[in-house]
């Protein structure tokens, strides 16, 4: 949802700057035009700046709150419908300035899942930015962990930026690139 009409904030909201990551408070009054509303957070410019605002605090912008959508079935997963719930799950986590998921960025490097008991796994993922001095890497890092924890298999999340090999275009997946028009 890209809106050229400002959204009047209805309260205070703690928001991201983007990219440096620093949280601050958006002001009750304050204007707001969305910009991206994808993977349940929303990037806005304010007063000529952006910001990143969870979902949890659409009613701050005067939207609905959206649930996260189900992604685990109940009972016993085998390890291999589990991996396909956690890429399902990762592809719903967007960098705040590209309107592509993190996985089709190919940010995520890794992730492995370690057995933690009867139908309990552990999840450690390797991912990185597109540019390391990215102040957003926390952020999204957080939401990587979120993501994975929601998954009812999942009783541990442990999220790891790493910077070798250094990210490139080229590891984007060709709808990425097709999606930005850089193909």
């Amino acid at each position: 949802m890209n809106s050229s009409e400002p959204k009047i904030l209805t309260r205070d909201v703690e928001a991201s700057v983007v990219p440096v990551g620093t949280k601050v408070t958006l002001q009750k009054g304050g204007q707001a035009y969305v910009t991206q509303s994808l993977g349940g957070a929303f990037t806005v410019i304010v007063n000529g700046n952006m910001f990143r605002i969870d979902g949890k605090d659409a009613d701050a912008l005067g939207l609905e709150i959206k649930s996260a959508p189900a992604t685990a079935v109940s009972g016993p997963v085998t390890q291999e419908q589990l991996e396909k719930q956690i890429w399902d799950a990762l592809k719903t986590c967007y960098d705040p300035e590209i309107p592509v998921n993190i996985v089709d960025l190919g940010l995520i490097y890794d992730c492995h899942l370690t057995p933690a008991g009867e139908n309990n796994f552990k999840a450690d993922v390797k991912m990185t930015l597109t540019a390391p001095g990215c102040g957003m890497g926390p952020v999204l890092a957080q939401d990587v962990q979120n993501k994975l924890l929601s998954l009812e298999p999942i009783d541990e999340a442990n999220v790891e930026l790493v910077w070798d090999p250094p990210w490139n275009q080229g590891m984007m997946t060709e709808a990425a690139k097709l999606q930005l028009g850089l193909m």
